[in-house]
């Protein structure tokens, strides 16, 4: 017995003194400069950490033959083979810069892995425009359908998501989706964003992230910008449709510990249309960081957006087959609109010691919004047409603070970390409205008229535990929301309030089969909030409805250049009342159910060519209609899209990229169905020292195809009786640009 005692307390104690570590910092060759967010990852346990803001870092209970490897997207890996000499030990490791590719990215028992594969499709074929920011996210499909100047229409997960309702879209931390916003609940525009400025994206699909809320059910998006660039940048575009962009990046301050820079953007176009578009958009953002190489970093940015244009807006089929129009004319061509954003934001990281560490962020953005639109033509007033105008005046002002820390655990293969979170987000939302107007002087009636103030408090908490080749994360989400509503249309003061708190668990568990397979299941509760004036109109009911979804599924990469992911989903959203901007009215919408299987591909065929693939199959269903009348309207089943990529092939680079989306329902019999699509887009460069030569081609099969359309009752102007069937916004013909940039 003795003899038991014993040997339990010397397992107890080698354990003990046996577990050791290893410390040191990562450093660029090229600038000899620490470098932030660089993978540690012990390929033996499946341990990982990731460098801080003076590229320091500690990696718990190495042993002798551990081999860690040293990553980062756009730098050589470097491994370190662990002997005698690094137990608890300091050490530096240099990371050669080196082109994007798949061997620079590791399986790494992170819930929302998958998107580090995808940043480098991102790096093979940089966005082009800020409409192509979400085609990078697999098995999302976006729409434009009012001149260039709204906010794209966006479909995932057997969602019309309109401009936003259903997924959540951030820029450094500050929110892009609009709460009660006059157009639609969720309103996402993008437009302020200059494609160049992107860094990488964050996404994830599904609701499992307790550090994501309001409108974070079929999943979110985080857009990261560039702290730094490392040339000036100048580069013009001209092409057809009378169509022009000119951009600059340029270095403002490039010292020891900060650096600033200035991005502009201006956009014109008249586009494809037979009515100019008269499009223009002005942008202009610059940013300043400094770090201190120890323990602090700060980023603060400063932004303008402003945006003019004219549309042709949706025209139905009939009058295009009657040889009334053509598919580029028009019924109405007064649409239009003009909008406009300015944003400050910032963000601080302060590193407490090294297993903690505190990130705050914080925004304040001025907005407005004003749209023309006329779905329906004379279908309500034969006289003066159906012409509605969507107008709002908007200031956001928000924070967020994250506390974060991780334990040193003496057994071998264990990990625990865990973060807490407190944020606000208030809107003071003026002037929004909803009225009939003519030729955009005139004003018939208001529909809808009032001010909006609205307050999401939120707390959330999250623990990461990871022992031998299980992960466990749970997490928990708590909001607090107030809607106040005063209507400006009553002869007498008339302001309601409602409030809300919603509780939203969420739990994700990976099992790292090896260090080239990782499965995964997830779960969660999200929840999208409902248009203030919808909460007080129906006191209250169903303010926060909820999505319960699940993923179960797998990534593997069985060589460096391989990888491979699947999934299996589902998701149920409760029934909720909606406010249709459009109409100013309020409907009901039943319980829905979804559920489907994405799959992707990405190879690395040579250092210079890359492929990548995602397809994407849904089952959408209304939950409480009779088989047969529970199809959702637009929801698409069959997406897919890829590409197939060249770059440092002897100055030229390049690629063909493609998306694709199958005939759906466009309502809820099935009766009517939006035509699907296959569109092929090319780019080509050749680059001669500073300079870049280059075309882009959109459409370059010159493909007839319709952006989006929608299932509408309309009258034509003399029309006895109205006729429900598709209205389409014209996909672009062929689409042909010139490009020359100069780097310096």
């Amino acid at each position: 017995m003795k003899k038991h005692i014993i040997l339990y307390l010397f397992i107890a104690v080698f354990g003990s003194v046996s577990a050791h570590e290893l410390s040191g910092t990562v450093i660029s060759e090229e600038n000899e400069k620490p470098l932030q967010g660089v993978g540690v990852y012990n390929k033996n346990t499946g341990a990982y950490t990731y460098t801080n803001v003076s590229g320091y870092f500690e990696l718990d209970d190495i042993s002798v033959g551990d081999v860690i490897t040293f990553y980062q997207l756009g730098y050589e890996n470097q491994e370190l083979i662990i002997n005698e000499s690094h137990l608890d030990s300091t050490v530096n490791i240099y990371l050669v810069i080196s082109s994007a590719s798949l061997d620079q990215v590791l399986i790494v028992s992170k819930v929302n892995v998958l998107s580090n594969f995808v940043n480098v499709d991102i790096k093979a074929s940089p966005v082009k425009s800020s409409q192509e920011i979400l085609r990078k996210i697999p098995g999302l499909i976006i729409g434009q359908h009012a001149g260039g100047g709204k906010a794209e229409q966006i479909f995932l997960r057997g969602f019309d998501i309109d401009h936003g309702t259903d997924i959540a879209i951030d820029v450094d931390g500050m929110p892009v989706n609009m709460v009660s916003h006059a157009h639609g609940q969720g309103y996402a525009d993008m437009h302020f964003i200059i494609p160049e400025t992107i860094e990488n994206l964050d996404f994830g699909k599904g609701s499992y992230y307790a550090d994501k809320g309001n409108f974070n059910t079929a999943g979110y998006v985080d857009i990261v910008t560039k702290k730094k660039i490392s040339d000036n940048l100048i580069s013009v575009e001209a092409g057809q449709f009378n169509t022009v962009r000119a951009m600059s990046m340029l270095k403002i301050w490039d010292g020891e510990n900060s650096n600033a820079y200035v991005a502009s953007e201006m956009n014109l176009s008249d586009g494809v249309f037979e009515s100019p578009q008269n499009f223009n958009r002005l942008n202009i953002m610059g940013r300043y960081n400094y770090n201190n190489y120890k323990d602090q970093e700060f980023n603060l940015s400063l932004s303008h957006f402003q945006s003019k244009w004219d549309a042709s807006g949706q025209i139905p089929v009939r009058a295009v087959e009657s040889g009334q129009i053509s598919r580029f004319g028009a019924i109405d061509d007064t649409e239009g609109g003009n909008t406009s954003r300015t944003n400050i934001w910032m963000n601080h990281i302060k590193h407490i010691d090294e297993h903690s560490s505190l990130k705050s962020s914080a925004y304040i953005s001025q907005y407005d919004f004003e749209l023309f639109s006329n779905f329906t033509f004379f279908l309500e007033d034969p006289v003066n047409a159906d012409q509605i105008r969507q107008y709002e005046d908007r200031t956001i002002i928000g924070a967020k603070s994250v506390y974060e820390e991780s334990f040193h655990l003496d057994n071998h293969d264990e990990q625990l970390k865990y973060r807490v979170g407190v944020g606000f987000r208030y809107d003071d939302v003026n002037d929004v409205q909803l009225s009939r107007t003519k030729n955009r002087k005139e004003l018939l009636e208001r529909l809808a008229y009032g001010n909006v103030d609205e307050l999401n408090a939120f707390s959330f908490a999250d623990l990461n535990y990871k022992v031998d080749k299980w992960t466990f994360n749970p997490g928990v989400r708590l909001d607090y929301f107030t809607f106040d509503y005063e209507d400006l249309l009553t002869e007498t003061y008339d302001s309601q309030s409602e409030n809300k708190t919603l509780i939203s668990p969420k739990l994700n568990i990976i099992y790292a089969a090896s260090p080239k397979l990782q499965l995964f299941a997830k779960t969660g509760l999200g929840y999208h909030s409902n248009d203030s004036r919808v909460v007080n109109a129906n006191n209250g009911k169903e303010i926060l409805p909820t999505a319960f979804g699940s993923d179960i599924g797998f990534v593997t990469k069985p060589n460096d250049r391989l990888v491979i992911n699947a999934a299996f989903w589902s998701l149920f959203l409760q029934q909720e009342f909606v406010y249709v901007g459009d109409a100013g009215i309020v409907e009901p919408s039943g319980k829905t159910t979804r559920y489907g299987v994405d799959f992707g591909l990405r190879y690395q065929f040579t250092d210079w060519l890359y492929f990548n693939t995602d397809v994407n199959y849904t089952h959408a269903r209304s939950s409480e209609e009779p088989s047969g009348e529970d199809y959702i309207p637009l929801a698409p089943d069959l997406t897919s899209s890829g590409g197939l990529n060249f770059k440092n092939l002897n100055n030229f680079s390049g690629g063909l990229s493609y998306r694709f989306i199958k005939d759906r329902p466009a309502n809820e019999d099935n009766s009517i169905v939006a035509e699907g699509y296959f569109i092929t887009d090319l780019n080509l460069n050749y680059t001669h020292k500073k300079w870049t030569f280059g075309i882009i081609v959109e459409n370059l099969f010159d493909s007839e195809w319709n952006e989006t359309q929608f299932a509408t009752e309309s009258r034509l102007f003399n029309e006895a009786n109205s006729v429900e069937e598709i209205h389409f916004t014209p996909g672009s013909p062929f689409f042909l640009r010139g490009k020359v940039s100069v780097r310096f």
